[in-house]
């Protein structure tokens, strides 16, 4: 595929496609497509959002890691940003550095981590 291919249409067409390549396992041309709308609108957390995980998906850790911290620095409390990089910071080996947003993602979503009582 050639570059045209993922600068085509709209911003919503573009998101619509990256978000069927990620939902088809396609992370690597997820990221490509997402990579070039996270530029265009640096401001929405969606994009990244999805383009971090495209990254985690495809073991790129280092990027993944960058992607969610500038989510956290827009918006501190994305629950899930919080959840994904204290598990790609997990995924690195990086255990103590990852529980305090593992910690506070449990906590913004009021997951105690305890079972109910039946």
């Amino acid at each position: 595929m050639n570059d045209t291919y993922y600068e085509f249409g709209t911003p919503a067409d573009r998101w619509d496609r990256a978000q069927l390549f990620f939902e088809a396992k396609e992370y690597m041309t997820a990221a490509r497509i997402l990579g070039g709308l996270v530029e265009e609108v640096p401001e929405q957390v969606a994009p990244r959002l999805l383009l971090a995980r495209a990254y985690y998906h495809s073991a790129r850790l280092t990027k993944a890691e960058a992607e969610l911290r500038e989510v956290l620095e827009r918006n501190p409390v994305e629950d899930y940003a919080r959840l994904m990089l204290g598990r790609t910071l997990e995924r690195q080996g990086r255990s103590a550095e990852a529980a305090p947003h593992l910690r506070m993602a449990a906590a913004l979503t009021g997951d105690s981590g305890l079972a109910p009582r039946q």
